[in-house]
């Protein structure tokens, strides 16, 4: 189940990760500029943002193995649309398609381990299931880019749709069958540590969208890659994302090492964007920017999803995912926007220090509510406890 799992999550971004990977060839095929790049990534998210809450109370109310099926085939028609896009309008449209497995993929994955997997084991399964998105960063940055150099990029996306369909009938055939469907009370506004989350998501989704998005792109027009080489960039960031979700996750399923995490995490992401707008005077620095984003910017995301399963309410957990979710998704359809207008003007480099800006602002936030989190209660809700 955890490798299916890791899967799904894998599909629910492959889309934007190859309209990423392949953003050399898409500029020059269908004369998308960078701007418009971005604004597919935008699209896509705003898409997300806008069905997660709802997608989080379908998982709670039908179960997560009709959802994780629906998400798989979703997934499948969305890359089959890019791969036949004439234009950049089919594109946008294909992309917003997209939209709907990225906002059942936390909600029915963490339900799923809710359901199945002991307590013990939950940091790691959710580790290795989040590091599923970077494996997606890592098939569309290497093999599926390489595969586009032999048999175009339409190829390459045809390709990954067909491995969508194959993994929604691996799922159909393998997952346990959900429970009766039942009414659920909905949730809309997030509360408590999931508000803290959702803001610090938001924050962490526009620094990391904007680097899938343009790295690529950056390394080809700034740096002097060739397309391969460049696609090559999204999958270091994908391994560097895969092992650091892993390890950390494993770090914040441990008693008391959760809290203080999502901030230590986003500080050292600071340094990571620095890293990449320093590339522009020693390029080399750019491989080792992409390792530290997957490292702890990506890794960071994957920790509040930990945070998810520890706090959530009771069978609320498809919904809660789903509000911080939406906040990370909200991050990701604003981030490329404002990084897209510097790109291109041609300045990478404040592009980059605006990617540390707001990680910055992601580790203020993160830093407060741990705090507030070890602060006594009287001290947290003004109200006196008595003994």
């Amino acid at each position: 189940m955890t490798a299916l799992l890791t899967s799904a999550m894998a599909f629910s971004m492959l889309q934007l990760f190859l309209l990423g990977a392949l953003g050399p060839r898409l500029t020059n095929e269908l004369h998308v500029s960078p701007t418009v790049l971005g604004l597919t990534t935008t699209v896509g998210f705003a898409a997300a943002a806008v069905l997660s809450p709802l997608g989080g109370r379908v998982v709670d109310r039908v179960g997560p193995r009709r959802c994780l099926v629906a998400l798989l085939l979703a997934s499948a028609a969305a890359l089959a649309l890019i791969g036949s896009a004439p234009s950049t309008g089919f594109l946008l449209v294909a992309v917003t398609l997209g939209g709907l497995p990225q906002a059942l993929a936390n909600p029915a994955t963490n339900k799923a381990i809710l359901a199945a997997v002991p307590p013990a084991r939950r940091g790691s399964v959710t580790g290795m299931k989040q590091s599923g998105v970077q494996l997606g960063a890592f098939a569309a940055g290497l093999p599926l880019a390489a595969l586009a150099g032999v048999a175009g990029w339409r190829g390459a996306v045809w390709t990954a749709a067909v491995a969508a369909l194959v993994a929604a009938a691996w799922a159909s055939r393998t997952l346990p069958a959900d429970p009766p469907a039942k009414s659920t009370p909905a949730v809309w506004i997030p509360r408590g540590t999931i508000a803290w989350l959702s803001a610090f998501s938001l924050l962490l989704g526009c620094g990391i969208a904007s680097v899938n998005t343009y790295l690529s792109l950056y390394g080809a027009r700034r740096l002097g890659l060739g397309p391969t080489a460049a696609g090559t960039l999204v999958a270091v960031l994908g391994i560097a994302g895969i092992a650091g979700r892993i390890g950390w996750s494993k770090v914040a399923g441990r008693p008391g090492r959760a809290v203080w995490l999502p901030g230590g995490l986003a500080a050292g992401a600071v340094a990571a964007a620095l890293l990449l707008s320093a590339s522009r005077y020693a390029h080399p620095l750019v491989w080792a920017g992409a390792v530290a984003v997957g490292v702890f910017a990506v890794a960071a995301n994957a920790v509040s999803m930990v945070l998810v399963l520890q706090r959530a309410e009771p069978g609320r957990a498809g919904q809660d995912s789903a509000l911080v979710s939406a906040g990370f998704f909200t991050g990701f359809a604003i981030g490329p926007t404002a990084f897209g207008l510097l790109a291109e003007a041609g300045r990478y480099g404040s592009g980059w220090l605006l990617v540390a800006a707001e990680f910055a602002g992601a580790a203020a936030v993160a830093l407060v509510w741990a705090v507030r989190e070890h602060r006594p209660a009287e001290d947290r809700d003004g109200s006196e406890v008595r003994p």
